[in-house]
């Protein structure tokens, strides 16, 4: 690993507009060097040579990780690169609070770095990508197991440990986020908090969740029915299901992400649903289970190769329920491909 960490700061140093770049976000210091830890730092020269700091906490890990790297132990990790820096440098201006930069860069220039390395994190390599489907695979079979369980008694908070717990004993490293079930009318609640409200018969049951594994995130939705389906289901089911066909469809290397956006909002507009759609079509997943890009209405950039985006249309009903599908796919040139392969046919339990 250490030669694709090698690779993605000769990226970011190709990009420098200064002569260093201090990195402070912990997810951005384990892209570039391969520690992830509580407690770094990496700073990145634009002539390719980098330095890390971390605490003693994490100086084996370190060793194992970066073995390529000079480290520095240390507790003040960011006034250590500081100090190696020089008298200009950028640094993450979406990590360091007001406070912290009086205090940091009193003594150097420093400007705002962007978002370069967030950026860089967005089109993924062939291993991170075995990561994402593997993780994809293990939510796709704790859905499998769990759909026995659901049936007219069985709490929300029942099925959410479930799954969690299907997707550890699967072998995953952990959850990608806590998972979210929602039931009959909690399902028009997008972020719906699992509760003790009983799955009955009749019910929309809405499953949000995924594995992580080697730090990549996994992330699915699947609506079901309980018992039965009444026809405004099937009927807002298969609109959402059109929906979603329609944006992975649309998300090619090249694309509008808002582009891809509308052509799923499109779709359910047309239904007569369009303000039941209440959020942005989906995100990059990845180091982190929200990152670059964002799809949706009022977002810009466009769509890569080798970007793993989800696709997840819903509409939602006040008092009555809610469908969401969701899918994580990678763009490719020669068609997206979805990593997430559990049915997308309503299944009635």
């Amino acid at each position: 690993m250490p030669q694709i960490h090698q690779q993605r700061r000769a990226a970011l140093a190709a990009r420098l507009q200064a002569p260093a770049a201090l990195i402070t976000r912990l997810v951005n210091v384990r892209y570039l060097t391969g520690l992830e830890s509580s407690n770094a730092a990496a700073l990145v020269f634009a002539d390719g040579r980098a330095v890390l700091a971390t605490d003693g906490r994490y100086a084996g890990t370190a060793a194992v990780a970066a073995p390529d790297l000079e480290t520095v132990i240390t507790p003040r990790v960011a006034e250590a690169l500081i100090e190696r820096a020089g008298p200009e440098l950028a640094f993450e201006a979406h990590d360091v609070t007001v406070e912290d930069h009086a205090r940091l860069f009193c003594d150097v220039r420093a400007t705002p770095l962007g978002h370069l390395v967030e950026e860089l994190r967005a089109v993924k390599d062939e291993a991170e990508i075995d990561l994402l489907r593997r993780a994809c695979a293990l939510t796709d079979r704790a859905f499998a197991l769990v759909l026995p369980l659901l049936a007219p008694g069985v709490t929300e908070r029942r099925v959410a440990v479930a799954l969690e717990r299907h997707m550890i004993d699967l072998g995953a490293d952990g959850i990608a986020f806590p998972s979210i079930v929602a039931s009959g009318p909690n399902g028009a609640v997008p972020h719906h908090v699992p509760g003790d409200r009983p799955l009955a018969d009749g019910d929309l049951v809405t499953m949000d969740f995924g594995a992580q594994v080697g730090g990549y995130h996994a992330d699915m939705t699947r609506t079901v029915a309980v018992g039965s389906a009444a026809a405004w289901q099937r009927e807002v089911y298969g609109l959402v299901a059109e929906a979603q066909r329609a944006a992975v469809a649309a998300a090619v290397p090249g694309a509008d992400v808002a582009a891809v956006d509308a052509a799923a909002r499109t779709v359910i507009a047309a239904g007569g649903h369009g303000a039941d759609f209440t959020h942005g079509l989906g995100h990059g997943v990845g180091l982190e289970i929200h990152e670059a890009p964002m799809l949706g209405p009022s977002r810009t950039g466009k769509l890569g190769d080798r970007v793993p985006v989800t696709a997840e249309p819903g509409v939602y009903l006040a008092g009555r329920g809610g469908v969401r599908i969701e899918d994580t796919l990678v763009v490719r040139a020669d068609g997206p491909e979805i990593l997430t392969q559990t049915t997308k046919e309503l299944l009635v339990l």
